[in-house]
């Protein structure tokens, strides 16, 4: 993430700030490679204070391709894919470079690595585009991993809100989705408390609560 501290939430796209960038990546992996994880999200950052969109997305284009390059190229001596996440400009975080799965999309396309993906966050989506049925079909080749929460609270699936989480499960299913979901939500209460929409989920599909079919012995 950089220097959270001075502002600053990823250094993938950020110019001038490639070696720190390359320091991060390089301890990331050394955590990935100790807890068994193969994805990391290579976090793109900021438009600079004082600096505005359109003057700089050339620039920061370049430095995010020539980063990204230099990712593939260390993660697949590791085995492990890198993941670029697009980021809401309108509620999240008015400044982040990468906030659209269009603008994510066509970075990979002009990276040409196939262990670089798409983390697709459906919140981040749905408030920047919506279209989330077509977004997933459209994109699913691209995509490395999916995270999930309520619009626009950020909280449950079950809460109230704009998505229909078991038509959206549905079609990913349809698709062969076979990855993580990610809870990247707000809990109303604690842990377990914010996880029952994923038991009632199991069980409006004859799952037991472990996630096996009931009759699987």
């Amino acid at each position: 993430p950089g220097d959270q501290e001075a502002g600053e939430l990823g250094l993938a796209a950020v110019p001038g700030r490639q070696a720190a960038f390359r320091q991060g990546l390089e301890a990331a992996v050394r955590y990935a490679r100790a807890v068994g994880c193969p994805r990391i999200h290579v976090m793109a950052g900021r438009v600079p204070l004082g600096t505005d969109m359109a003057e700089v997305a050339g620039e920061m284009e370049t430095t995010f391709i020539e980063n990204l390059r230099y990712t593939a190229d260390l993660l697949s001596q590791e085995d492990m894919i890198g993941l670029l996440e697009p980021i809401n400009n309108r509620i999240t975080d008015p400044r982040y470079y990468l906030n659209t799965p269009h603008q994510a999309a066509a970075i990979l396309e002009k990276v040409g690595r196939p262990n670089l993906k798409l983390q697709l966050d459906l919140f981040h989506c749905q408030i920047m585009d919506g279209n989330l049925s077509r977004n997933l079909q459209t994109y699913f080749p691209l995509i490395g991993h999916i995270q999930i929460a309520q619009v626009p609270g950020r909280h449950e699936p079950d809460s109230p809100g704009e998505l229909n989480f078991p038509c959206i499960f549905k079609l990913l299913e349809s698709l062969g989705y076979t990855g993580y979901v990610g809870c990247e939500y707000a809990p109303k209460g604690d842990t377990l408390e914010g996880l029952g929409w994923l038991r009632s989920y199991w069980e409006s599909r004859g799952l037991q609560h472990c996630g096996t079919n009931k009759a699987a012995k």
